[in-house]
């Protein structure tokens, strides 16, 4: 094992992180791992990422991603399991004299297997928690009542983060979770960053030309995981009333996922075809900024996210938000800047979004709200205070960071 450096100390960190996911699956997990590896890596860090091979993904130029093979998940076709073997042996291929600490991403194999080999090898481990199952599972395990699974998942998750050395959490709602969970391991807030890709110039005009869209009628935007903890059925219920007041606004929904088919069905039976456009998944070289810069507003109504990254990358685009504000979702609104918060209601939503559409001086107010407060949430300082939280793990200093005293999130 390397010699454990003192807190504040300047050294390079070797960061081995562990996860069941990661691109070219595209979520927000994936997301988060290569936000934060990336800034790791450009203050200087070696981080070394095992995750899973997907079919058909052409191999990685990168020595320190190493992908185990897995199986398909029945009922989940975007998803691959690492076979345990597989992943034993890759870890058992690693030098833990390369490393300081074990970062773990998700609950799964990574979580047992990661643990596990960290304990043997000495390492400290540090988790993050990105997914509020609570909320999650009874979507899709409908013979299990939702009381039951509620309290099978507190009971599931409090035993395995109680048994890290430290956790990290996206958002303050999550960390008040936590607390009720009962979880004693402490626990750091630390939300994911815009990056510099997502500041970039965007070509609303361009995107527009390649499918379709007439960008001089009423424009609204969601990007996200089609799914059904989504909430996307209530922006669908929402989109009805509005056109009542804006018969010519349509709705780009950018993105695939399990709920994709029970949506598209929604829209038909509503009578929103001419109003709605799927685009699918939108590659993140471009295509998808210059999706959210389509929009005269970003609309989000899920209950259940951790965070909320697609709306700090709305902002990062000049977008107005009109959003509910849930979990994760509420540290973000907080500043009551660059944003409409209507109750979570589906007429005082679409109220919200009318009143947008037909304000052209409010838009452009929210929309140099937007890019300021995005400007709060850069990938590099976030970054920072993650190495600040390794080194005290490795210095076998943990308590939390996230107190009265100390910076809330975003580095305001």
């Amino acid at each position: 094992m390397r010699e454990n450096l003192p807190s504040g100390a300047s050294g390079a960190l070797g960061i081995l992180m562990i996860s069941d996911v990661y691109f070219p699956r595209v979520n927000g997990v994936s997301t988060s791992i290569a936000s934060f590896r990336r800034e790791l890596l450009a203050q200087g860090h070696r981080v070394t990422l095992v995750v899973p091979a997907y079919d058909g993904d052409p191999p990685d130029d990168d020595d320190d991603i190493v992908r185990v093979p897995g199986r398909q998940i029945p009922g989940d076709p975007e998803d691959r399991l690492m076979k345990r073997g597989a992943l034993k042996r890759a870890l058992a291929a690693i030098d833990p004299g390369d490393y300081d600490l074990v970062h773990i991403q998700t609950p799964f194999l990574a979580h047992y297997a990661g643990k596990a080999w960290a304990r043997r090898v000495g390492l400290p481990v540090i988790e993050t928690y990105h997914t509020f199952f609570e909320a999650y599972f009874h979507h899709y395990i409908k013979a299990m009542p939702a009381g039951v699974s509620r309290q099978l998942t507190r009971w599931f998750t409090r035993r395995q983060v109680n048994a890290v050395d430290a956790l990290i959490v996206p958002s303050s709602a999550l960390e008040d979770v936590m607390k009720r969970y009962g979880v004693s391991t402490p626990v750091h807030v630390l939300p994911t960053g815009l990056g510099p890709e997502d500041f970039r110039t965007t070509d609303a005009d361009r995107f527009a030309r390649g499918h379709g869209i007439d960008l001089d009628r009423p424009t609204l935007v969601y990007v996200g995981r089609v799914a059904h903890e989504k909430n996307i059925g209530f922006l669908v219920d929402m989109l009805a009333k509005v056109r009542e007041r804006e018969p010519d606004v349509q709705f780009l929904l950018a993105g695939e996922g399990p709920a994709l088919g029970s949506i598209r069905a929604r829209v038909q039976r509503r009578g929103l075809d001419g109003n709605v456009i799927f685009t699918g998944y939108l590659s993140r070289d471009g295509e998808l900024q210059d999706c959210y810069a389509c929009g005269d507003a970003f609309v989000f109504a899920s209950r259940t996210e951790t965070q909320g990254l697609v709306l700090l990358e709305a902002w990062a685009c000049g977008v107005p938000l009109v959003s509910t504000a849930h979990l994760g979702t509420r540290d973000i609104l907080a500043s009551g800047r660059g944003a409409l918060v209507p109750a979570d209601d589906v007429d005082a939503f679409a109220d919200a979004v009318v009143q947008l559409l037909g304000d052209p001086a409010l838009r452009e107010r929210l929309a140099v709200e937007a890019r300021e407060e995005a400007r709060l949430w850069t990938s590099e300082k976030l970054a920072a205070r993650m190495t600040r939280v390794y080194r005290d793990l490795v210095s076998g200093r943990s308590a939390s960071y996230h107190n009265a005293t100390d910076q809330p999130p975003p580095a305001r």
